[in-house]
């Protein structure tokens, strides 16, 4: 059976049991700030297992593309192990449980009708205090007990060992299904009973009273698409089915390699295989390589592999090549990776010529070190046990990844491979000294907190706001104060803001870019005559979204508020104006973007503010500024032209065939509202992108919109920068704020050139004359400054009095200058400390000069002694702390810092020696 075949028919199969099919959730989900990528079926239905939102639907099923890389150094190593797979699921929110789950596990898994697999094959395990399950397992499905296993909670309950060591939370026992074959028993399939919520410690005698029967029980289960088709395809290992095998042979073919599933190159190519496909999906959802969280796990796949290419021979770029293989395999599910193919391979051909760049010259100080370690009888952290293996130290570490950009996983693989350990503390503590955070694929729990999460079952926010800027008669259903729910609030004086919840509101929660509304909440009172008057008691600072509430934040600032009371909703009217023409010129921005640069130049994030806003889009290069110009003039021209803004509902898949503009890692529902700007909604038969975008712009959205382009007024950009590898910002301007700095920047120029005594536009050449006669006399007069101080050292003197260091067997003897300079200047000393190097093989130099009380610390060494592998970025940083000094920073060859403390200067010089000994 092929994989796309398995897939069909696990859907259809379930579908039939009355679930309903769910598309896959993006691999990168930007609305979970639990997790880095999808790394379950289960993670889009979050809201439904914790009865947060009123259910649509109680039973369902999906095929999800998922990423995780707790099991990465056995990628390719095994043969199941992957970072990218899909997870076959079916779920119940409180609908059925265990006995259907598992008959309708076996029956798919049995019957002829579907996958036949012969039931004497399949064996299965329970948790061990989860008689039920084994009870329907033994006497209703009738496994024989001897292919039925008891396994504790490290193995058969989720999260793994969850009563005895945690977390909280929802969590229940597990029944995995295995398939035998000729090598093992392969697990295929794990069917996860939630019916428990951990709620502290278990009791002393090890019982698991903290384990709370929940209110409704609910069903996740899984099966590993990849597995279950290796197993019906009778192959040794998921890389040799269908969509996968090919994959791994076009690595090979590209690397000029025969693929041998026993050797080292095999496990390369599969290493390589997997990699490549979880890094094209990740790029097509717009995750480009980074050194922070998600961004800093693609870079390390693509290194990874691009190293795996390297020890096969191949020292260039090839794994782009392989990305419309990718593309080609994965057509079936998801055809939209075919749409992005040239974009994904350049992002990773760019991010491949980078490595490429550095690694000759890291893979040589990488040998270096280990060089070092071993000559030195293996360097270990104080209180390390005499049989641990001598170790890489976190400073080492910290520098490769900072200099080079080398992974710290993969230097570990390199380190293990010789014998060596690895400071991993150590790296942690100069990552944190640095501010540097790479993050993994796994964040936090997925299951938190919430003191709305009963609210939510029962209420949600009616939004009001595309018609309405005020509101009469809304009711607050909920106030939260101090992170817990309350029915009345009455401090006026609290410097902590309070969330209050609406029934409607024409109030705008924050998302999709666009800020939060903010205005006023006012207490409704009935005069006698039938009018009414507002007595306006709390500020809306922001408002902000939680699943289908709005939260409108703020501060009371007069009489107090309840639950049940109806107030007077009223926005800042000027704000969301501004805020709206703000967001309309995002969608022309975003269209005069594609026009020019090219339809790669896909939405990465943007904020949207009271007329101004920032847009961040992909593109490998700064756009010049010719270019630049005329984007700005075409969306003023779009300004200018008055088209008509509109917006209409239709179903995603809808709007998707209508070629309506989605982002990436964004959640929509069913149905979606798209805005339209222009022309009119869907897209011409059998249009490209060029022909139909310059007479419409349609983006899924659902901020708040001018109704008329002409109402922006104006744009201008502000800046165009570049944000991460391949993804740049340009910040602008509308409106009012537009028009302001128009008027400011002209008023500037018309200063200048009344200054400089000449027309507005002669400055640009005015300017670039004095800045070439500066340039030339800060040349002149710097070379007279040099040449006076350094004439007031004798060089010579310097070396003949050094001092002889006999140092450690691979330094052996050398000279050790030191000297406080009698100037302070940073360019004179190091012209002494270069001449000193010069002039004397083996030699180590030490000098400082102080200013003001402070001083700077300059060493050097000799080309000889940098060769042995001496640092003398390492040797300041064993002294600087000596006067009060931090970490230096520089070359081998050359270091810097500073401290404050001169009056330490001689036994910094005392010191110095040591380094070599």
């Amino acid at each position: 059976m092929q994989t796309n075949e398995l897939r069909e028919k696990y859907l259809e199969f379930f579908e039939s049991k009355g679930c309903v099919r769910k598309p896959s959730d993006v691999l990168v989900p930007k609305w979970d700030p639990s997790v880095l990528f999808t790394p379950a079926g289960m993670n889009q239905f979050k809201d439904h297992f914790l009865g947060r939102i009123k259910l649509e639907f109680t039973r369902a099923t999906t095929c999800q593309k998922c990423l995780r890389t707790g099991d990465i150094d056995n990628v390719g190593r095994t043969a199941y192990h992957h970072t990218f797979f899909e997870m076959l699921g079916n779920f119940s929110f409180g609908d059925y449980f265990k006995r259907e789950a598992i008959h309708w596990a076996w029956e798919f898994l049995t019957s002829k009708q579907w996958l036949a697999i012969e039931p004497g094959k399949l064996s299965v395990t329970v948790y061990k205090d989860d008689h039920e399950a084994a009870k329907i397992w033994l006497e209703e499905i009738g496994v024989p007990a001897a292919r039925l296993q008891y396994l504790d909670e490290d193995e058969n309950f989720w999260p793994a060992s969850a009563p005895t060591l945690g977390p909280d939370g929802v969590c229940g026992p597990c029944s995995e299904i295995y398939h035998n074959t000729p090598n093992g028993p392969v697990e295929i399939w794990n069917l996860v009973f939630t019916q428990f919520n951990r709620v502290g410690e278990p009791a002393p005698n090890g019982e698991h009273s903290n384990l709370q029967p929940l209110p409704s029980q609910n069903i996740d289960t899984g099966m590993g698409l990849e597995r279950c088709a290796a197993v019906l395809q009778g192959v040794e290992t998921n890389y040799h089915i269908d969509i996968l095998r090919p994959l791994v042979e076009a690595a090979a073919e590209v690397l000029s390699v025969k693929y041998d599933p026993a050797s080292d190159n095999g496990r390369r190519l599969r290493r390589i295989a997997d990699h490549i496909r979880a890094c094209a999906f990740a790029v097509h959802e717009n995750v480009y390589p980074g050194n922070k969280e998600e961004k800093y796990v693609i870079r390390r796949l693509l290194r990874r592999a691009v190293l795996d290419g390297r020890q096969m021979g191949h020292n260039g770029a090839f794994l782009h090549l392989l990305v419309p293989k990718v593309a080609e395999m994965m057509q079936v599910p998801y055809p939209d990776l075919s749409e992005t193919t040239q974009r994904v391979a350049k992002v990773i051909e760019t991010e491949e010529e980078h490595f490429i760049g550095t690694v000759d010259s890291g893979l040589e100080k990488i040998e270096k070190i280990f060089t070092t370690i071993s000559k030195s009888g293996g360097r270990k952290p104080a209180g390390t046990p005499a049989d641990k293996p001598p170790t890489v130290p976190g400073a080492e570490i910290f520098d490769m990844y900072q200099t080079f950009g080398f992974p710290p996983e993969l230097f570990e693989t390199l380190a293990s491979e010789r014998g060596f350990g690895f400071d991993w503390a150590g790296f942690k503590r100069e990552m944190e000294h640095h501010g540097e955070i790479s993050g993994s694929a796994e964040k936090g729990a997925l299951f938190k907190d919430d003191p709305l999460a009963e609210i939510k079952k029962t209420h949600k926010t009616e939004f009001v706001g595309y018609d309405e800027l005020v509101l009469k008669g809304a009711k607050i259903t909920a106030i939260v104060a101090d992170g817990k729910l309350v029915d009345k609030w009455d401090k006026t004086d609290s410097s902590v803001p309070i969330q209050i919840v609406l029934d409607k509101t024409p109030f705008y929660g924050e998302k999709g870019g666009q800020v939060g509304d903010i205005g006023t909440l006012s207490l409704i009172s009935t005069l006698p005559d039938g009018w009414y008057d507002l007595i306006e008691v709390f500020n809306v600072t922001t408002t902000q979204i939680d699943g289908d509430l709005v939260l409108h934040v703020g501060h009371l600032h007069k009489d107090s508020i309840k639950v049940g009371d109806e107030v007077f909703a009223r926005i800042h009217a000027e704000t969301r104006m501004a805020i709206a023409r703000a967001h309309t010129a995002t969608h022309l921005l975003h269209h005069a973007l594609r026009l020019y640069l090219g339809g790669h130049a896909e939405q990465q994030g943007s904020k949207v503010a009271d007329d101004e806003l920032r847009f961040d889009f992909t593109h490998h290069q700064a756009v010049d500024r010719q270019t630049l110009q005329e984007i700005e003039v075409a969306v003023n021209k779009y300004i200018l032209d008055s088209y008509r803004v509109g917006s209409v509902e239709a179903t995603i898949e809808e709007a998707r065939k209508a070629g309506a503009i989605m982002l990436f890692g964004e959640k929509y529902p069913e149905r979606v509202r798209v805005v339209v700007i222009g022309g009119q909604y869907g897209k011409p038969p059998g249009a490209r992108p060029r022909d139909w975008m310059g007479n419409i712009s349609q983006e899924l959205c659902g901020g708040t919109h001018i109704e008329n382009t002409s109402e922006i007024g104006l744009f201008k950009i502000i800046s165009e920068e570049s944000i991460a590898s391949g993804v740049r910002r340009i910040t602008a301007l509308t409106g009012e704020k537009a028009v302001a700095k128009v008027l400011a920047d002209s008023a500037l120029l018309q200063s200048i050139a009344t200054t400089l005594k000449i027309p507005a536009e002669k400055i640009p050449e005015k300017i670039a004359s004095l800045s070439e006669q500066l340039k030339q006399l800060q040349k002149k007069s710097k070379m007279g400054i040099d040449k006076q101080q350094t004439a007031t050292v004798n060089v010579d003197e310097l070396i003949a009095g050094a001092e002889t260091v006999v140092g450690r067997a691979n330094v052996g003897t050398l000279k050790l200058v030191t000297s406080v300079l009698p100037f302070a200047d940073l360019n004179a000393a190091r012209q002494v400390l270069d001449q000193i190097k010069q002039k004397s093989e083996s030699t180590a130099v030490v000098l400082a000069y102080v200013q003001e009380g402070k001083v700077t610390l300059l060493t050097g060494l000799s080309r000889d002694l940098v060769a042995k592998g001496l640092d003398a970025v390492k040797w300041i940083d064993t002294l600087v702390p000596l006067i009060g000094g931090k970490k230096g920073g520089g070359r081998a060859d050359f270091g810097q810092s500073g401290g404050n403390n001169a009056a330490k200067l001689p036994v910094v010089f005392d010191e110095a020696g040591k380094f070599f000994c």
